[in-house]
């Protein structure tokens, strides 16, 4: 939803999910773990006024605790934060996400090892998911890096049911190295936010997906 029309996200959002977007990708930034500011909890608490759709809230902030209880009252659906800053206190992170209904998740930059993130998979209270940036967080619109796809491919090899999500850069002329590599989670901002037919889009990736889930 960053690349949406921000004056307009309750219609943004609805125009998405009629074009047949399983989730909104919320993209909370504080302005210092990444430059940018972008959303918190007080416009999720207002999208969900006007939504179901389960929102993906991926967490670009530097102390992703103090954010877990807004987030959970506002209704997030999915809490993703980042191992860079949450290596003292993962453990109580994920706790306090679940206690609140969320989904909880961690998000890796294209600098940060893999191998970083298996502690909390095979923890006996791990996350859900894992998100591996295919951009430097921050910024929409920036070009996908093929090197993360590596990544990904350890990730799906060790763990095989495992939810893997990919931002930045995803669009048509990516999905392919994405979901060959083994990602099920495809965020796709500008590709299908500035694309002539939104839902083509959304479509193509989705047929990608679930052509090569086979092959994984």
């Amino acid at each position: 939803m960053l690349s949406s029309d921000f004056a307009n996200l309750a219609s943004e959002a609805n125009r998405m999910l009629d074009f047949g977007a399983d989730w909104l990708h919320m993209d909370i930034m504080d302005g210092h773990f990444v430059p940018n500011l972008t959303i918190g909890a007080p416009v999720i608490e207002s999208l969900r006024k006007h939504t179901k759709a389960y929102l993906d809230c991926h967490l670009m902030v530097t102390n992703p605790i103090d954010y877990v209880e807004p987030m959970g009252k506002a209704g997030a659906s999915g809490f993703t934060f980042h191992v860079e800053v949450s290596k003292e206190n993962w453990q109580e992170l994920i706790g306090r996400i679940k206690s609140k209904g969320m989904r909880p998740g961690v998000a890796l930059k294209p600098g940060t090892p893999i191998e970083e993130v298996y502690p909390l998979i095979d923890s006996e209270n791990p996350v859900e998911m894992v998100l591996v940036m295919t951009v430097e967080p921050g910024f929409g619109g920036q070009k996908f890096m093929p090197e993360m796809m590596d990544k990904v491919r350890a990730l799906r090899k060790k763990y095989p049911s495992l939810d893997i999500e990919v931002d930045g850069g995803l669009g048509p002329s990516t999905i392919d190295m994405a979901a060959s590599a083994g990602a099920n989670c495809i965020v796709a901002g500008s590709s299908v936010f500035g694309a002539p037919e939104p839902a083509a889009v959304i479509s193509l990736m989705r047929t990608s997906v679930s052509g090569n889930q086979e092959k994984w």
